[in-house]
């Protein structure tokens, strides 16, 4: 997978709306969020994604253009409803009713824009890729782009199934999921990993942190790069393919208005270091500290320019 890093990246899945209990009605879905961060932070991202032909696509056509991102690769439904999830919060942990049956599930693959950039950065998730239709969308863009694949993995019930995602896994360079993820998808901590010495320091280390020997093979399991894992107020750990970890762990106070999109922020920011050459533990903590920042605020997008501009200008970017 040559991974050319001049190119733009492209996003592809769900765009849809968080709609929260008071009302509020927040654009998101994991895809959407990375694009719009990618696009503050200048990224020129190419968004791939399909809405209905009603009042909400048209407030998510208009939001891309008035943030200054590419609308040619959203596709609009006559037939499917712009998708929505109803959000609820407990101690300010997102819980996510996720309606099926959405314009995203039936991205078209006939319809995907002609300048795709070749040997790019092509980022998805799982969710998008609950119905064929999506299904073979991806596959038409893996043939046409030959990218390099960021997957991060989103598992809601019921809307994914274990030989699909680690199909998905062995396709991909790179991996982001939470903890959770890496526990349902990887060998149970309790479970020695084949050709490791008991008593090699490696082994003595995954004994010591059962989420790094998890990290470590699903690594070896399909052939990856990187494993990006969150770990909640832990922060966040990365692993090579050589099995070395990198650490970072959040600041000691941070306010938290709500979870939703936090991941999706760190995502993004790990995608820029990618597309931006920048050493492994300067990108996990610039990601740190903008996942950070997104959980002070409502909703997993920030409209307001100068929320971005302030990292933009600490990490040289134009």
């Amino acid at each position: 997978m040559t991974f050319d890093p001049s190119r733009p990246p492209v996003i592809f899945g769900e765009a849809l709306f968080d709609c929260f209990p008071d009302g509020a009605e927040v654009l998101g879905g994991a895809p959407f969020n990375v694009a719009w961060h990618l696009s503050a932070f200048a990224a020129d991202p190419l968004f791939i994604s399909r809405v209905g032909r009603d009042a909400l696509g048209d407030r998510i056509a208009d939001a891309m253009a008035a943030h200054g991102m590419a609308t040619r690769g959203l596709q609009r439904d006559p037939a499917h409803a712009t998708g929505t999830v109803q959000v609820t919060l407990a101690d300010g942990e997102p819980c996510y009713d996720i309606v099926p049956g959405r314009a995203y599930d039936c991205i078209d693959a006939d319809a995907l824009p002609d300048d795709l950039p070749a040997q790019g950065l092509l980022y998805h998730g799982t969710l998008a890729l609950r119905a064929p239709a999506s299904v073979d969308a991806l596959g038409a863009l893996r043939r046409r782009m030959r990218p390099a694949v960021f997957l991060d993995v989103n598992l809601r019930d019921p809307w994914w199934g274990a030989d699909q995602v680690h199909g998905l896994l062995a396709a991909a360079r790179w991996v982001k999921l939470n903890a959770d993820e890496l526990a349902i998808l990887a060998p149970p901590p309790d479970r020695p990993e084949s050709g490791r010495p008991e008593g090699s320091p490696e082994a003595q280390e995954n004994a010591q942190d059962p989420v790094l020997q998890q990290a470590r093979a699903l690594l070896r399991q399909h052939g990856l790069e990187l494993v990006f894992a969150t770990l909640g107020a832990a922060g966040a750990l990365a692993v090579r393919a050589d099995g070395s970890c990198l650490r970072v762990a959040p600041a000691e106070r941070v306010d938290v208005v709500d979870a939703v999109g936090a991941g999706d922020g760190f995502a993004s920011v790990l995608i820029l270091g990618l597309l931006q050459d920048w050493p492994l533990q300067q990108t996990l903590e610039r990601a740190q500290a903008f996942a950070s920042a997104m959980v002070g605020q409502r909703g997993a997008t920030v409209s307001d320019a100068a929320f971005y501009h302030r990292f933009a200008r600490a990490w040289g970017l134009r």
